[in-house]
């Protein structure tokens, strides 16, 4: 409603909204979006230089004349943006002052400082216009009369704000509630559920299984609570992970988002239920984590880290930002001829998650789908590693409904496939799981889900069993 009040601002979103939805439809030809990325990355580099004392510094050598013969093979030669820029510079990244946005957000600080993350209307208007077009297939695949419970992790972070948003933009009531917090806490979230028909969650996948203990322990059935779809961010899901978690709730269950804090929408879910590019937004690159080089194109599908670049000029657009994650994309289903045009994007874990099993280099994506895939029925998990006799050996301590065992071709098959693909011998433990895997998203998903026994607990490690220990185990 707020653009109401504002010609201009009025005006952008009407445009934005059409892009989308043009988009949405396939009505951009190829040659049309590589226009469009190459003129908003020209316009991004000279808002950014002029108006961002760390751009400034760094892109402030690009004149006129370069900015207007920039290519898409010029602008990768441009320095990166890092983590480190962020945590170091903090305020300088900004485009706009404070004053000038609509609302202050920061990251959460638990591994580090926490830096500034403020979003003026431009900003917001973007991401969740894209959101909002995406959503409304999931949305409507799942009946009408929505009431959507909004699950975050604090009042510093955007996750409350941008789904309420979108919902309001679809026309589906919300409420905000953070399960966490003293002041709601699981079983009041539960009761809110039931009293106002919640039919669809924003959530973390740990939310979700923690509210489903938490529900069995007061005697009720999740599967009756009357949610039809979850939609999880915040935390890796892999296909295993969704369909326990729906299967335990009898709804669909959905990895709805890839964004962060610093770099908002990446990646957004749509109706054929992948993860989708948003090209109108961002510009992607991949390149190889040690050596920073780009991975070649070609027509199949790429994997390295991904490095962003932001196509629209709000309070702290990012030049080539190193997001730390190994990501794969591949080309649109050929079934979407005519549809959603962007690549399938698949989050594979940080780069610094990658661990060393028996000389083998396994993402986070790969361990987790190769225990979940096998874990039906599981309601929570962690991994143990240790070292005996010189090899790497797994531990899957395992949470199940009742304490009732895996049913044993499972456990088999488990076994099996950890020794195909890694030489580790595996067992399974069962039992109840302590807070350290509610942390993910605060954390990380290693220091959450992965207890490595080879070496002392790194500094991630440690503040998640900080944390844990100020949670109720769950």
């Amino acid at each position: 409603m707020f653009t109401i009040f504002d010609d201009r601002l009025d005006a952008f979103a009407r445009r934005t909204l059409d892009d989308h939805r043009r988009f949405d439809a396939g009505a951009w030809r190829p040659e049309e979006i590589e226009a469009h990325q190459l003129r908003a990355l020209r316009e991004t580099l000279r808002y950014v230089a002029a108006r961002s004392p760390f751009y400034g510094e760094l892109l402030g050598h690009l004149d006129e004349s370069a900015i207007a013969d920039l290519t898409f093979d010029s602008f990768a030669e441009l320095p990166f943006t890092t983590k480190d820029d962020l945590r170091g510079r903090l305020l300088d990244m900004l485009s706009r002052p404070v004053h000038e946005g609509w609302i202050f957000y920061e990251t959460t600080g638990t591994t580090g400082r926490a830096t500034p993350c403020p979003r003026d209307n431009v900003d917001s208007l973007v991401n969740n216009t894209a959101l909002s077009v995406c959503y409304r297939h999931v949305f409507e695949a799942h009946g009408d009369r929505h009431v959507i419970a909004v699950m975050g992790p604090n009042e510093l972070h955007s996750t409350g704000d941008t789904f309420g948003d979108v919902c309001r933009n679809l026309g589906a009531a919300h409420a905000k509630m953070w399960p966490h917090s003293p002041v709601v806490g699981f079983p009041r979230a539960l009761e809110v559920i039931r009293e106002i028909a919640v039919t669809g969650v924003f959530c973390t996948p740990n939310v979700a299984m923690s509210m489903a203990r938490e529900a069995l322990r007061a005697g009720l059935e999740p599967r009756e609570l009357g949610i039809r779809f979850f939609m999880f961010t915040g935390e890796l899901a892999t296909p295993g992970l969704l369909r326990n978690i729906g299967e335990l709730w009898g709804a669909t269950a959905y990895n709805c988002l890839y964004a962060s804090q610093e770099a908002s929408i990446l990646g957004a879910v749509h109706g054929d239920g992948r993860l989708r590019t948003v090209p109108l937004n961002v510009y992607y690159e991949l390149i190889d984590p040690e050596t920073g080089r780009p991975v070649p194109r070609g027509e199949g599908p790429r994997q390295g880290e991904l490095v962003v670049t932001h196509l629209y000029q709000g309070s702290k657009p990012l030049v080539r930002y190193r997001t730390g994650d190994l990501v794969r994309l591949s080309p649109a289903p050929a079934t979407d001829a005519g549809g959603y045009p962007s690549e399938v994007l698949l989050p594979l874990g940080r780069v610094r998650d990658l661990i060393d099993l028996n000389g083998h280099g396994v993402t986070a994506y790969e361990l987790e789908s190769t225990i979940l895939d096998r874990l039906a029925g599981a309601m929570d998990y962690q991994l143990v590693i240790d070292r005996i006799d010189g090899t790497d050996t797994l531990t899957v301590e395992v949470e199940t409904r009742g304490g009732r065992p895996l049913p044993p071709d499972n456990v088999t098959d488990l076994v099996r496939a950890a020794r195909d693909a890694w030489g580790c011998p595996l067992t399974v433990a069962y039992g109840r799981l302590g807070g350290v895997t509610t942390t993910g998203a605060m954390v990380s998903w290693k220091a959450a889900r992965v207890h490595d026994r080879r070496r002392a607990p790194d500094a991630e490690r440690r503040v998640a069993l900080a944390m844990a220990g100020q949670r109720e185990p769950r």
